[in-house]
């Protein structure tokens, strides 16, 4: 701007309304210049020139002048500021002719607006004009009265303003009623409204305070929402639920209160098992001054003293299940929820709407999905801490079982609840289980040894119809509907009529809690399976020929061999009447019914075997191990049944064949694997070291209260019928639970169930042999027959017609035998299968004494083994009136000997080779005495060498 003025100056430009303006500059653009050497010229001026207008230029140049002029250099000085200026001047003029059209349109747009100005204040001139006009046209009353409608509107609506507002103010008092009426909905219903009604009355200053208290009283109505969904955890009310979640709908904050809801889930299961034993171990402690409040939960548990553990626990599961019960109803409300709130929606608004709530649907399903597991996982760990911090080894049985019990019932609320196997609780309970079964086994087979030792084998009178399920320990097996049986074991149950099975949470969806049933299960519990007298009514012995009980005759199930309790009979069996005859014969003291033979410790190891499988039931994990006790429970019995009654050193010399490989077996290996033989003073240091010895027990022995060697009592004969057939009876239970424990042996070990039961149960009727063998081998006086046999002629010349005193005095044996047998039984009854065994015995060691006779006789004529003949055949004619045994055992071992002695020389040789059942004496005797006469030196020596020659088993 400063070059312009000057340019102006220099130059003597006018105004630049100039017309000779637009020529001016046209002159001086048309002045020749070299564009470049023209830009260099501009870009040399100062930076100063172009600063401001009130630079005053020439002030400037003066200053720069220096001290001392020269001509030459100002003139030089002066041309250039020419040269700068005539550049400047050129650009300028080329700027102004450039801009020129836009400079005249917009001097003709002044011009035009101008006019318009002129026109507008004509305009307003003639408003006001009219409006004074009208001034005048109208009275100030008129205009008046106006202005008073019009404010009397104004008030109006002010007053209604102030109404509201006055209302907004009032609402802190119906919000606080509300609050403690619990009508969170209401509540927020109310501030949601107050703070619409709020925003349309904002312009007022006192609103902006009522906005922020409404907030705050929201803020407070979502903590008092908080506290009032906790409270669902443990006591679910419907009523009060649907409040809080209709609250938290209100607020737009459902997936939120779901996260609370599972955190104070969380909590509750916490505070509710640390309060619970907290309570004990405080009440337990008494006055000592323990912080047990600052402990943890883990290790508070081991506080827990014995005597308060099972109400502890009892009350753990009571809290947990009422957590629990509430979360399943918490569920069931959203399911039941879900359902009314799936409607069609027409509107477009409406739709979105539903579309948002099927996503809050979604999340708090799947929410509470995932919360079941870890929900169920909390109660697990908390349980299992509380189980684990006691050492229950020393506890009662029973005491175990209720544990058991509960934590069966447990674990069926799991199944239930999530569908977990509740693998925690079963691996921390089987823990414990093995430690305490291991305890318990140990002090149960010493308890069961000092039975053993102090039993005086005398019967237990039971009632007729007695069996195992009478027995307490027995009742779980018909409990197939006890909340205490799992889905998977009731499903077992084949007693129970199918029927659908209600869960627990159905049961008691409303009152009642599933941990406090064994308790009242336990005092209703009563059992009477002792006889009165030993006797039963009269129309049970009508019915005694029907229920004979035998070896052969073991009943499949429990409860085919009992008495209506209805109508007093008993199930009717088909019997021949020749059966009835045979038993009415055989068969000693018909007057008593069949009740079966059994002692005081029998019945101790049928009660036993009833602990150990309800102990198994509940918990099938250590199935194995149990099993593996019941066994050695009956292996010990049998052992000592054995080791009482049955250990004789004659059995080899008999050749009876008394012991089977089996039995033998059996016994070998119970001696090997259970009697600690070291205890008992016998090979003492060669079983090994004391470790070795922890699962052995020592060698019972027989109480001095137990006489065996009395003649006057068939030596024990009473005390062996009861041990005995007490073991055969336990045989037989053991039998009937064999389906039961097969379900519960795992599958892998079901081998050793089937082993036990063919190697050993089955070989407890074998027992009988061996035991009563000693009875009749002392029973009867065979030395006496033999020294009268040896005092018979037999090398007689004549056919006799009578038979021999000996066959007398050996009948009148046999007859004093049967009525001792009938003695014995007025105080113990003699079951077939024994009496048989018994008559057996004595009539194949007569019969064999019979032939030992007769292998003694010197000499011997055929008239002579005719008589041998006739006084058999008298034996057995007697015999067969005394016993219903058939056939003879043993008749063709003495027929054969005797015919033998008319065999030819070749024949001899043929029958030593076919009858090794004779010793070498008895065959010696027939080469000798009977062949003698008929043959040759050398062939009697080839014949006793034939004999030399034989291996004859032992039998």
């Amino acid at each position: 701007s400063q070059l312009i003025k000057s340019f102006r100056r220099g130059c003597g430009l006018k105004s630049p309304s100039s017309k000779n303006l637009t020529e001016e500059l046209r002159e001086m653009r048309e002045q020749p210049i070299d564009p470049q050497a023209e830009q260099e010229i501009i870009d040399s001026i100062e930076e100063v020139y172009f600063s401001n207008d009130s630079f005053d230029m020439v002030q400037h140049e003066l200053e720069k002048l220096p001290p001392e002029l020269n001509l030459q250099e100002l003139e030089e000085y002066r041309d250039k500021l020419k040269r700068q200026q005539a550049a400047v001047s050129k650009k300028v003029a080329d700027l102004i002719l450039e801009k020129q059209p836009a400079y005249v349109k917009e001097l003709e747009r002044v011009t035009a607006l101008q006019t318009n100005l002129q026109l507008a204040a004509v305009i307003c001139t003639n408003a006001r004009r009219q409006l004074s006009v009208a001034k005048e046209g109208f009275t100030e009353a008129s205009l008046g009265l106006l202005a008073n409608q019009r404010r009397r509107q104004l008030l109006t609506g002010l007053l209604k303003s102030l109404r509201t507002i006055k209302t907004l103010q009032r609402t802190d008092v119906r919000l606080s009623e509300m609050l403690e009426e619990e009508d969170y909905p209401g509540a927020i219903q109310l501030c949601l409204e107050c703070q619409k009604a709020a925003s349309t009355f904002k312009h007022y200053s006192c609103i902006s305070e009522l906005n922020s208290k409404l907030q705050d009283t929201l803020e407070q109505i979502e903590e008092q929402l908080d506290v009032a969904l906790s409270k669902t955890c443990k006591h679910f009310d419907v009523s009060h639920y649907t409040k809080v979640q209709l609250a938290y709908t209100l607020l737009g904050k459902t997936q939120t209160a779901m996260d609370q809801l599972h955190m104070h889930f969380t909590q509750a299961i916490h505070n509710t098992v640390f309060q619970v034993v907290l309570g004990y171990v405080e009440l337990c402690a008494g006055n000592a001054d323990t912080k047990f409040q600052k402990m943890q939960y883990k290790d508070l548990c081991t506080h827990i003293t014995l005597d308060s553990y099972i109400p502890c626990l009892t009350d753990l599961c009571k809290a947990l299940w009422e957590v629990m019960l509430s979360y399943h109803r918490t569920m069931q409300w959203h399911e039941e929820h879900d359902k009314q709130e799936t409607t069609p929606t027409p509107d477009d608004a409406a739709a979105a709407e539903s579309d948002e709530l099927m996503v809050d649907h979604s999340y708090v399903k799947k929410k509470l999905e995932h919360g079941l597991t870890r929900i169920w996982q909390d109660v697990q760990l908390k349980v299992k801490a509380y189980i684990l911090g006691t050492d229950m080894s020393n506890f009662k049985y029973d005491d175990f079982i209720v544990v058991l019990d509960v934590i069966s019932r447990l674990m069926q609320v799991g199944e239930e609840f999530c569908g977990s196997k509740s693998e925690v609780l079963q691996e921390s309970i089987k823990r414990q289980s093995v430690n305490y079964f291991k305890n318990y086994h140990r002090a149960r087979l010493e308890e069961l040894r000092m039975f053993l030792e102090n039993e005086t084998w005398e019967l237990c009178p039971v009632k007729s119809n007695f069996n195992i399920a009478q027995l307490h320990e027995f009742k779980f097996m018909g409990q197939c509907r006890s909340p205490s049986v799992s889905p998977s074991r009731q499903a077992a149950c084949s007693t129970s009529p199918p029927q659908e099975e209600l869960s627990l949470f159905q049961q008691y969806l409303q009152e009642g809690n599933p941990f406090e049933m064994h308790i009242e299960h336990k005092e209703e519990e009563t059992e009477d399976v002792l006889a009165s007298n030993g006797y039963e009514s009269d129309e049970l012995e009508k019915s005694v020929y029907q229920d004979y009980d035998s070896d052969s005759d073991v009943p499949d199930e429990l409860k085919q061999d009992y008495v209506d309790e209805q109508t007093g009979d008993v199930p009717q069996k088909s019997v021949s009447r020749e059966t009835i005859r045979s038993k009415k014969k055989s068969d000693y003291n018909l007057n008593k019914t069949n009740a079966p033979i059994l002692t005081n410790t029998t019945l101790n190891v049928i009660r036993l075997v009833g602990k150990y499988m309800q102990m198994m039931n509940i918990l099938k994990p250590i199935a194995f191990d149990v099993i593996h006790c019941v066994s050695q429970l009956f292996d010990y019995y049998l052992y000592a049944v054995y080791t009482f009654f049955g250990r004789n050193d004659m059995y080899e010399s008999s050749g009876l064949g008394l012991i089977s490989s089996r039995l033998r077996t059996t016994l070998n290996r119970i001696q090997e694997s259970l009697i600690d033989m070291e205890a008992g003073g016998e090979n003492a240091g060669v079983h090994g070291p004391t470790e070795d010895r922890k699962e052995k027990v020592p060698s019972p022995h027989l109480s001095q209260m137990v006489v065996l060697t009395s003649s006057g009592t068939l030596y024990g004969l009473a005390q062996r019928v009861v041990a005995t057939e007490s073991l055969v009876f336990l045989a037989e239970q053991f039998e009937s639970l064999q389906s039961h424990l097969d379900t519960m042996m795992p599958a892998a070990k079901k081998p050793f169930l089937q082993q036990f039961y063919s190697q050993t149960v089955s070989t407890a009727s074998e027992l009988r042999k061996p035991i009563y063998w000693i009875v009749a081998a002392k029973a009867i006086d065979y030395e006496q027959m033999l020294l009268m046999m040896a005092g018979v002629k037999w090398d007689i010349r004549e056919i006799m017609s009578q038979h021999n005193v000996y066959v007398d005095v050996l009948l009148k044996e046999f007859e004093q035998f049967n009525k001792r047998l009938g003695d014995v039984s007025r105080h113990v009854r003699i079951p077939l299968p024994v009496s048989n065994v018994l008559w057996e015995h004595c009539i194949r060691l007569a019969n064999r004494t019979l032939v030992e006779g007769y292998a003694n006789v010197k000499k011997c004529s055929n008239e002579g083994r005719a008589l041998m003949q006739l006084d058999f055949q008298q034996f057995l004619m007697k015999l067969e009136k005394l016993t219903d045994l058939r056939p003879i055992p043993d008749k063709e071992f003495v027929e054969t000997y005797i015919k033998a002695y008319y065999l030819t020389e070749n024949d001899m040789e043929q029958f030593i080779k076919n009858h090794r059942e004779y010793s070498m004496k008895q065959l010696a005797n027939l080469v000798n005495v009977c062949l003698g006469s008929h043959i040759n030196k050398k062939a009697r020596q080839k014949l006793l060498a034939a004999i030399d020659d034989i291996d004859r088993p032992k039998r």
